[in-house]
């Protein structure tokens, strides 16, 4: 039938499918009610995608327990090109499909390889993706595929999407959109027309397409309402949707008995073959004739693929059957289904086949649950166990699957429907170790939500519940509460780390010797509790095993963020900056895409010590990306950190005001104190003392907070000093002292010479500082030390040693024009110039005009990395870093990867 009116939206998918030919990638998501005509669009769309490969797949209400079925439908034709993605992506992606064994990927990994795949599709020739009732696809496919479609950019891919909803929270928002809206006057008059088989009134006519409101199906259907009630029937007030759904399910009514039976197979199992469903329908008696009335009837057709007119007849095809009959369809197709094959599907049908409580179809459902969780599926694997509950009969089977339905359902992303779970998990007979795991799975959804304020003392409660009965966990989850806490910092409601730290070190050690994770809560129990002295031991143990080669990676992806921190509280540069190395290439390497905006994170911080700004920036942006599509951590208070080091007050006002109030609603009270540290440090920079003695007493006012006490004593101290208030200034010294002389590093004996020097005077004050300044230059926190090398060229200027004093500060202007610490540098020149002396900053790079993007691309082709390896790291197609780079060459005239070590500004060692 001929596509009446919708002028804009045939427009719109017109310049799609361009773009598309051009070599460019679009996506467009087409919003509506029910028979709306979306469907009909898609069918335009492909009829119009002359010269490109069309893809199609539909979500179906009885496949949203079954994880990737609506990817997998999209990717059948394409899989093939599994072998040319990269091995984590493919495995990833083979894994969720069940095509491949291997550990349960990432669920953002698998975005990532579904954006390779199609990319490389498309090098053939354009590929046009079209997903109809994108409501109804299972949970893992909608995630992919919006992940996709906001990252498509030169793959020569297209993709339309057609949901029901028109709200914007779906997982499509911020995607380009169109409502679909109804039928104007005249257009609505011709479907009318077109359907309607006698002479119509004008008033009859003109009260249909009043009550259609332009939609298309229901201009098509309601014609036949009026038929069935001898012409004279007109639809009431109700929704459209609703008078459809009515009309169809009359229809279906009215059918022989065993051709409903027949229609209600084939809307059970949408997504089976014709033969399967077929077999199902010879279990129940079914004959083939039975498919002639639904055929004539214009409701469904029978072939290779069965097809319904539209959802709403398969809705009204199940609305019609009475529960005893649903469940008859259900079993006769888990008769049907080969169990070696397909056994989730078959599981599925079977626990809704069920007449009441059965434990064998429930032990079936949590095996289905184990396979879905293994390929990636947590909200399939969640539905399986939720209906396994569901189906246990006994109080304590039942109460034990409710909590393995609450773990799955959190790690899904659910956490409301997560504790209703735990509630009833709680109502049953649980042993001890289950009821500790309630504790720990509460206090983790508390963590996810809130991170600190509950979160320590209920994983503190779970801690001490568990340690009698699984001593490993207690102390892995004491470890947990520790972290908690350390992030709650002032926000925690009663358990502080300190709190937390001497519960810790008063549970048993392991039996056979402490662990890597052993050894960390250990030493930082001890940093919390005790002090740096009793600490250090400890620490440097645990530092060392996380360094170790044999360290596993399940560890490491969970603690070496924690122990990159630790490195950085007793002041090991060293190690500071190889656990960061490491947590990152931990998780690219094992795909953990969730991990790696926590490690990305880490690393941009420890680049800020190093002096590497631009390094720093592109570790956050690239932080920013994945945080954007896994929605991990905000990177709001690490950009805070380097704006208050660069110096850019406008930019520490606003990020100032962001992180505190999102940090307090959260529970984190180590950012609110990152915020009054940057601040501190940049009124510092720009000379402001009294400003920053303000602002460094409130980073300081904790002393539960351990690094952001000690780092925020030295912006303190060199403030007090320079404001006169220098027994303020000495009581802060003694208490870093106690760090810095346990830590023993260069970088903490420099940082101590450095702030003693500030009170100091006379000889005193000229060693210390050389003093300082040897210690730091043996480290690699440039940014310290340039601070040093100013600090001691105003001591000099001021004792009037001018010649001696140009050295100092001409060094330090150097070093911050490098680093790009405008507000240091200003400080610095000014100081200079008092002494008589002159240096001209150079201007920055320009970088040719080249994109954040583009110089980000460039810098990683410099380092040798692939095409590939770059868009895994940046969550773009090999295609698009592609078509980055060829940017890039034209704008720095240069034509091969080789030059770009010439062509690009050198990055600082």
């Amino acid at each position: 039938m001929k596509l009446l009116g919708r002028h804009a939206e045939r427009e719109a998918l017109a310049g799609l499918l361009d773009a598309v030919r051009a070599g460019e990638s679009r996506a467009l998501v087409l919003r509506g009610e029910a028979g709306i005509g979306k469907s009909a669009l898609l069918a335009h769309a492909a009829e119009r995608a002359t010269g490109c490969r069309v893809v199609r797949t539909a979500g179906v209400p009885s496949e949203t327990g079954l994880a990737f079925a609506g990817l997998h439908q999209l990717c059948a034709t394409m899989l093939d090109g599994l072998d040319t993605l990269a091995a984590p992506q493919a495995n990833a992606l083979g894994t969720a499909f069940g095509l491949r064994s291997g550990p349960p990927p990432d669920r953002f990994l698998v975005g990532l390889a579904l954006l390779g795949l199609l990319g490389e599709a498309a090098r053939e020739r354009p590929l046009v993706c079209l997903v109809d009732d994108a409501q109804w696809l299972d949970p893992a496919s909608a995630q992919a595929l919006a992940f996709v479609a906001r990252r498509l950019l030169a793959e020569s891919v297209g993709m339309v999407i057609a949901v029901r909803s028109t709200g914007a929270d779906d997982g499509w928002s911020g995607l380009p959109e169109r409502v679909v809206r109804g039928l104007g006057g005249s257009d609505a008059r011709a479907l009318l027309a077109s359907a309607f088989r006698g002479p119509i009134d004008d008033p009859v006519r003109e009260r249909i397409v009043a009550e259609a409101h332009g939609n298309p199906l229901a201009l098509l259907e309601l014609p036949r309402t009026l038929e069935l009630a001898g012409g004279f029937g007109l639809p009431g007030g109700a929704h459209v949707s609703t008078l459809l759904l009515e009309s169809f399910q009359r229809r279906v009514e009215a059918l022989p008995d065993d051709t409903r039976a027949l229609l209600l197979v084939a809307a059970v199992e949408p997504a089976g073959t014709s033969m399967l469903t077929w077999t199902a329908a010879a279990r129940l008696g079914i004959r083939p004739e039975a498919a002639a009335p639904a055929e004539a009837a214009e409701l469904c057709r029978f072939g290779s693929v069965i097809r319904f007119r539209h959802p709403l007849v398969r809705s009204a095809v199940y609305a019609a059957a009475d529960e005893e009959e649903q469940r008859a369809v259900h079993r006769a197709l888990a008769e049907a289904i080969d169990p070696a094959t397909d056994p989730q599907r078959r599981a599925w049908h079977r626990a809704h086949g069920a007449t009441g409580p059965d434990e064998e179809i429930a032990a079936e459902l949590e095996r289905s649950a184990a396979l879905a969780q293994a390929r990636g599926g947590l909200a399939a694997a969640a539905a399986f166990l939720v209906r396994a509950m569901e189906l246990t009969p006994a109080a304590e089977g039942r109460s034990r699957r409710a909590l393995a339905a609450a773990q799955a359902t959190h790690q899904a992303g659910a956490p409301t429907e997560a504790t209703q779970l735990l509630w009833t998990a709680e109502a049953g007979p649980l042993d001890e170790l289950d009821r500790a795991h309630v504790d720990v799975l509460r206090a983790q959804i508390a963590f996810a939500e809130h991170r600190g304020r509950e979160a320590p003392a209920l994983l503190l409660r779970a801690a001490r519940r568990l340690e009698p009965l699984d001593l490993l966990a207690a102390r892995d989850t004491y470890l947990d509460a520790l972290t908690a806490a350390t992030i709650a910092g002032g926000l925690s409601s009663d358990s502080p780390p300190a709190v937390v730290a001497r519960a810790a070190l008063a549970a048993p050690q392991p039996p056979d010797g402490p662990r890597p994770a052993d050894l960390l809560l250990d030493g930082m129990a001890l940093l919390a509790a005790e002090g740096y002295p009793a600490a250090m031991p400890t620490l440097r143990r645990a530092l060392q095993a996380f360094r170790e080669d044999r360290l596993p990676a399940d560890v490491g992806l969970r603690w070496l963020w924690y122990a990159s921190h630790a490195a950085l509280d007793v002041w090991d540069d060293e190690g500071w900056e190889l656990l960061a190395v490491r947590h990152v290439a931990l998780a690219r390497e094992t795909g953990a895409l969730s991990v790696l905006p926590v490690a990305l994170n880490t690393r941009a911080g420890v680049h800020l010590g190093l002096g590497e700004l631009d390094r720093a920036y592109a570790a956050l942006e690239e932080a920013r990306v994945l945080s954007d599509a896994t929605g991990g951590p905000s990177t709001a208070f690490v950009e805070l950190a380097l704006a208050g080091v660069r110096g850019d007050a406008a930019e520490v006002a606003r990020l100032t005001e962001l992180t505190v109030r999102d940090a307090t609603h959260r529970g984190e009270g180590i950012a609110v104190n990152v915020a009054h540290w940057a601040h501190a440090v940049l009124a510092n920079g720009r000379g402001e003392f009294d400003e920053a003695l303000k602002a460094a007493r409130q980073a300081t006012v904790n002393p539960d907070e351990v690094w952001t006490t000690a780092y925020g004593a030295v912006e303190l101290i060199e403030a007090a000093a320079r404001t006169g208030a220098v027994e303020l200034a000495s009581t802060h010294l003694q208490r870093l002292a106690v760090a810095t002389q346990a830590s023993g590093s260069p970088f903490a004996l420099g940082m101590e010479a450095r702030c003693r020097a500030l009170i100091s005077e006379g000889e005193a004050a000229d060693a210390l500082y050389r003093e300082a300044i040897a210690a730091l230059e043996n480290t690699r926190v440039r940014v310290e030390l340039a601070r040093a090398q100013l600090l001691y060229g105003e001591w000099l200027r001021r004792e009037q040693r001018r010649l001696e004093a140009r050295e100092q500060l001409r060094a330090a202007l150097e070093h911050f024009t490098d680093m790009g610490l405008e507000a240091f540098a200003a400080r610095a020149e000014g100081e200079l110039r008092a002494t008589g002396g002159a240096m001209h900053r150079r201007p920055p790079e320009t970088g040719a005009g080249l994109t954040a993007q583009e110089e980000q691309i460039a810098r990683l082709a410099r380092e040798g990395l692939s095409n590939p390896a770059i868009g895994a790291r940046l969550f773009v197609s090999p295609r698009t870093v592609e078509y980055h780079l060829h940017k890039v060459f034209t704008k720095l005239g240069i034509r091969s990867r080789a030059q770009l070590v010439d062509a690009l500004e050198p990055e600082h060692p």
